[in-house]
């Protein structure tokens, strides 16, 4: 068998570190000294600016709240009027660009789980003057469609990483759950693992609709006998896969992508094989601090490549030295 390269094993157990960085500001004097914050953290005494944060999450799931906390924090550091809005709708993600941008804000940070979508507003914000950065969805399309950074996962490397720890484990069927038809992370995810176990089967199901997932996952199990495994791609998915199997009694292993507190116990119970994590608060708080920094200084970050905040494989071992991040939402 081929030696795994060194991408792979980066992809596999990726670390990213919260960035720590100090820089002269924009007119060549230093940026004025920090004040205390409630939180125990500091406040720049840079100028306030607005930025929006604009993603496609859908009402109930609890990946977002991470990026929004990781966004937040960020934003009270850096001394942000933050606007927090979404829509799982391309057409109207859309239109709340346009919107931040007739608002005047200062800094967009936006997903590209559907980029064609988003041309049209992406071109008004640029042609408006205002910085874009990119988060969780969109890696290959940042650039072209506008935006100076892009901060998530590679999703089809993701899937890779996941097929290969499955392949390793001697799965050879898994069932890939879509909850979100025309995602192109989450088809991604699901690339990803076919290429390296090309048995592997996608099932599409309405991700905003739990009782929906639970009985179309439960109508796929009981029909297929030969599934090993079943993936599923957000942590309120997979707690829905959880219940499935119980009510078919089916043999088939579970295993997760991102996560939530409940989640990690389920790891720790040995209930799901293992998640793969994004780190999420990461991509929320470096989003809104790219945005700064390129406010304050001109600074960029990556180099016109994305910046990866993932994948990192959390098995039982790891789950079980995260659950305290885990129950506070930063993890």
């Amino acid at each position: 068998m081929q030696k795994p390269t060194w991408r792979k094993l980066a992809i596999m157990f990726a670390i990213v570190p919260a960035l720590g960085l100090t820089a002269c500001s924009a007119t060549g004097g230093r940026v004025p000294p920090s004040e205390a914050n409630a939180s125990g953290g500091t406040v720049v005494s840079t100028d306030r600016i607005k930025v929006a944060v604009i993603t496609h999450s859908a009402a109930g799931d609890t990946f977002w709240d991470i990026v929004r906390k990781g966004a937040e924090e960020a934003a009270a550091k850096d001394n942000v009027e933050l606007q927090y809005l979404s829509d799982p709708d391309g057409g109207r993600q859309s239109q709340l660009i346009e919107q931040a941008v007739d608002q005047g804000v200062d800094g967009i940070a936006v997903t590209l789980a559907k980029p064609d979508a988003m041309t049209a507003a992406m071109k008004k914000a640029t042609k408006a003057g205002i910085p874009i950065v990119s988060m969780n969805a969109g890696e290959n399309r940042f650039k072209a469609l506008g935006a100076f950074a892009h901060f998530g996962s590679d999703d089809q490397l993701a899937g890779q990483a996941t097929g290969e720890k499955l392949k390793e484990s001697g799965f050879k069927k898994p069932i890939c759950v879509i909850q979100e038809q025309g995602n192109v992370g989450l088809e991604s995810r699901c690339a990803g693992v076919k290429k390296v176990i090309p048995d592997t089967e996608v099932l599409y199901v309405q991700g905003t609709d739990m009782t929906q997932v639970e009985s179309t996952a439960t109508a796929k199990l009981q029909a297929d006998q030969q599934a090993d495994a079943i993936i599923g791609l957000g942590a309120p998915v997979t707690m829905t896969l959880l219940k499935a199997k119980a009510t078919t009694n089916s043999k088939v292993d579970i295993v997760s992508f991102d996560m939530n507190s409940q989640l990690v116990q389920e790891i720790i119970a040995g209930k799901v094989l293992f998640t793969v994590d994004q780190q999420p608060w990461l991509q929320g708080y470096m989003a809104v601090d790219a945005l700064w920094q390129n406010y304050r200084g001109g600074f960029t970050i990556g180099g016109g490549q994305a910046t990866l905040t993932g994948p990192a494989i959390i098995d039982k071992a790891a789950a079980e030295k995260i659950t305290t991040f885990a129950q506070e939402g930063v993890r």
